[in-house]
C-alpha cells in the first residue's frame, strides 16, 4: 500500500483541504471565517509570484477543494455541509483578481489598493450569502460541482462589482 492513501487518511486529507485547516468549524458564519483567511494568503500568493501566481492558486484551490467537498460529501445527505469553507477562499480569490492584476500590471504594491479588498471582500460576502441567478442555479445542484461553483460565480459577481467601483473611483466611466 506505499504511496497510497488509506480510507482515514484520505478523509482527513479532505477535511483539511475542505475545512481550510479547520477555519470552517469556527462559529458563528464558518463561511465568512473562510473568505477572511483567504485574504492573507492572496496577499501571500501575490507578493510570491504576482497575479499569475494567484490565479494558479485559484485554480489549485478549485480541483483540491472539488475533491474534498465530493469526500466530505459523500453518502451524506446534506450537499453543503458549514464546514466545508474551500468554496469561500476560491470565490474570495476570484474576487480578488482584479486588484491583483491591476496592481501586478502597474508595478505597485497591492497593498496600496486597501478599498479594492474592502470592496472584494464585502461583495463577494453578499454575492454569496444572497445567491442572486447563477449563484443560486449552481447552489441548487446539490453536488459538490454545486458547492464549488456558487462560490466561483458569486467571486466572478463580486470581481465584475470591484472593476466597475475602480472605474467609478478613478474616473474612468466618467468620461
Amino acid at each position: 500500500m506505499h504511496g497510497h492513501l488509506c480510507f482515514g487518511e484520505t478523509m482527513m486529507l479532505a477535511r483539511m483541504i475542505g475545512t481550510v485547516l479547520g477555519v470552517g468549524y469556527l462559529r458563528p458564519a464558518p463561511g465568512t471565517w473562510g473568505s477572511l483567511v483567504a485574504l492573507p494568503w492572496a496577499l501571500l500568493l501575490h507578493v510570491l509570484g504576482g497575479f499569475w501566481l494567484l490565479a494558479i492558486g485559484v485554480l489549485a484551490a478549485f480541483v483540491k477543494g472539488w475533491w474534498a467537498t465530493a469526500q466530505m460529501t459523500n453518502g451524506s445527505e446534506d450537499h453543503d455541509p458549514s464546514e466545508i469553507v474551500i468554496d469561500e477562499v476560491v470565490g474570495q480569490w476570484i474576487a480578488l483578481l482584479p486588484i491583483s492584476y491591476g496592481a501586478w500590471a502597474n508595478g505597485i504594491p497591492i497593498t496600496a489598493l486597501w478599498p479594492g479588498w474592502i470592496a472584494a471582500f464585502v461583495l463577494f460576502r453578499l454575492f454569496d450569502i444572497w445567491k442572486p441567478w447563477l449563484v443560486g442555479w449552481a447552489d441548487r445542484r446539490g453536488d459538490a460541482l454545486g458547492v464549488m461553483l456558487d462560490d466561483v460565480i458569486a467571486g466572478v459577481f463580486a470581481a465584475i462589482g470591484v472593476m466597475v467601483l475602480a472605474g467609478l473611483a478613478h474616473g474612468m466611466l466618467m468620461q
